[in-house]
């Protein structure tokens, strides 16, 4: 399994979407996958991978929460969770989205 997290320097939550991920992988038993960060500093770069907004995390490729829309310029993403949008999902959300990849 693959994980990179695509992010911009102008949206602060990477780093904490990087510690829920690797909770979420203990969480499932996966302790020893890598979490890759790539940062995108042009609307090109945007455009050239499945980005929704920073932080995108990907497994295998594949955006992990899939029905966000992509976007071409460098935004900043949110994530709907059980206490309102957030910059970055939940544990229980990102452990359920690595089970269905694996």
């Amino acid at each position: 399994m693959d994980i990179e997290i695509l992010y911009v320097d102008q949206c602060p939550n990477s780093d904490e979407a990087g510690v829920r991920v690797k909770e979420a992988l203990a969480e499932v038993g996966l302790v020893d996958v890598a979490v890759s960060y790539r940062l995108l500093a042009t609307d090109d770069e945007a455009a050239a991978v499945p980005f929704a907004g920073s932080p995108t995390i990907l497994i295998d490729g594949v955006d992990a929460f899939p029905d966000a829309d992509r976007v071409t310029d460098l935004a900043c993403r949110v994530y709907p969770t059980e206490d309102g949008l957030k910059g970055y999902p939940t544990v229980d959300q990102l452990a359920a989205a690595i089970r269905r990849r694996v």
